[in-house]
């Protein structure tokens, strides 16, 4: 008899990591394209005109960089920002164990960051906790295991193939902003280069502008216009993701229970991502203080509501 080999499908899911290779390209490409149409064919020209047009011409220019800037800094950051992954050996924090903490010195002066884990509910109870058999290890609140990425990933919401990255309690931030300034960009070029397209028939007649130019004007416009209309799609989706405090993974989970007990109010979910300073908020960057005194940025540890602590 000849024996049949277990094969374990997810093994096959590390490929997609290939795949996000081909995205960044991709998106890369985007990025030029669109550039070379909005800049140097359709507004760049104007500036050098003078009068009204080439004001207007200058302002399209400078929106179009600025969001430029930001939407490569957030991308760059998602792709390169390690979402979190669980500390070898860990486990949570005991009761007893805060209290002999609490009579030498502080917790943090004891545990290091990356070690710290579930002691900061506010009823200082112990969360429920499961164990990956993969990863061989306990698995804080809301975390779960990437068969793309062969780990435990904290607080995750996806593996995104754009980015080669999982989108979880660290990089979730600068995906968000990403998904925002990636929308605006693409609807400032698909207004910009509007008159562009309106008269593309126009110019492709009498031969007014290169088949070239014509070619990368008309792709640009339909690319960006694709992707403004997508992403409206994802953006309101992660909005209301970000104000009820739930990752995608989770909303199956939500749907079963009559109150989701991380849900602490649409402020404080804003700032469990975003970080309490409100200069930072729209910049792919923490602020030093909030790193270190908000815990559930590091993804081991998260408040729930007080009812749910009660009921527990």
């Amino acid at each position: 008899m000849v024996c049949c080999r277990r094969v374990n499908p997810f093994r096959f899911c590390s490929g997609l990591r290939f795949l996000g290779y081909s995205m960044i390209l991709l998106v890369a490409a985007v990025v030029a394209l669109s550039y070379y149409a909005v800049v140097v064919v359709a507004w760049g020209p104007h500036l050098l005109r003078g009068g009204s047009s080439s004001v207007l011409a200058f302002s399209v220019v400078i929106i179009f960089h600025i969001l430029l800037v930001l939407l490569i800094w957030s991308y760059v950051m998602v792709v390169i920002k390690d979402p979190g992954s669980v500390p070898e050996n860990w486990r949570p924090i005991l009761d007893e164990e805060n209290v002999e903490v609490g009579t030498s010195g502080t917790l943090s002066d004891i545990i290091a960051p990356e070690l710290r884990a579930s002691s900061w509910s506010p009823s200082g109870r112990r969360p429920d906790i499961s164990y990956c058999s993969r990863c061989q290890n306990n698995k804080p609140p809301r975390c779960h295991h990437c068969s793309v990425c062969q780990r435990c990933v904290l607080k995750m919401d996806h593996h995104c193939v754009w980015v080669v990255n999982c989108v979880g309690a660290r990089n979730y931030k600068f995906f968000l902003l990403f998904l925002v300034y990636t929308f605006l960009e693409t609807c400032v070029d698909t207004i910009v280069l509007l008159p562009r397209f309106i008269r593309f028939f126009q110019d492709a007649k009498i031969h007014s502008i290169s088949p070239g130019n014509l070619a990368v004007v008309f792709l640009a416009f339909v690319l960006n216009l694709a992707f403004a209309l997508s992403l409206l799609c994802f953006l309101i989706m992660h909005t209301s993701l970000l104000l009820s405090n739930t990752t995608t993974i989770e909303v199956y989970e939500k749907r079963q229970l009559p109150r989701w007990k991380y849900d602490l109010g649409k402020k404080k979910n804003f700032e469990q991502v975003f970080g309490t300073h409100r200069a930072l908020w729209f910049l792919p960057l923490y602020s030093p203080e909030d790193l270190q005194s908000i815990p559930f940025l590091q993804g081991l540890d998260f408040p729930t509501r007080p009812d749910e602590d009660d009921d527990g």
